[in-house]
């Protein structure tokens, strides 16, 4: 990506934000090539159907040498925290798919929710690693339809927020072009 020349390398935490398809997660990782290798990629999504495992090959391959990956579907806190001190850099991608993976275990109530993006929060508060957060903007189009669709925007929405005052930067991708929304 050539608009990211300008973008700071000393970053501590990142947030990069965009719809689906908008080059948000190329743009992360350019950011995190950036730092020596190795750098670890937490993926948060599972390989439910054969098309997603051909989604996450074809991701892999796109990553190349100086990456080492973790499926981490839903324990994400604890992944960031225990990488921490280890690698050059760690990309999470992302945190669209952590949440949806929290909010459709048949047993979570919205304070467990809450709670484990707490937890999230108080690593990135003491990360010394530059860590990379991808994520799917969904509140600007309509309201949804159902109320899980409804509650899952509202939460990350919340989880949004909280990132982004945690972050050194945030950049908001849109048709694969970076938009940089706060630095230091």
């Amino acid at each position: 990506m050539k608009n990211n020349e300008a973008l700071p390398a000393d970053f501590r935490v990142a947030l990069v934000l965009g719809g689906a398809r908008s080059g948000k997660s190329r743009y992360g990782l350019s950011l995190a090539e950036r730092f020596p290798a190795p750098r670890l990629f937490l993926a948060t999504g599972e390989a439910r159907d054969e098309e997603m495992v051909a989604r996450i090959t074809a991701h892999q391959a796109e990553r190349g040498p100086g990456w080492e990956t973790r499926e981490e579907p839903m324990e994400l806190p604890e992944a960031v925290r225990d990488g921490q001190g280890r690698y050059g850099a760690i990309l999470v991608d992302c945190l669209t798919m952590w949440l949806a993976n929290l909010m459709l275990r048949d047993d979570i109530a919205a304070e467990e929710i809450k709670a484990a993006g707490q937890q999230l929060l108080a690593v990135i508060d003491r990360s010394v690693t530059p860590t990379i957060f991808i994520s799917n903007e969904v509140g600007l189009g309509i309201v949804p339809e159902s109320p899980l669709a409804r509650k899952y925007r509202d939460w990350l929405g919340w989880l949004h927020q909280q990132v982004a005052l945690a972050a050194d930067l945030v950049v908001l991708v849109v048709a694969g072009l970076p938009l940089t929304i706060k630095t230091k």
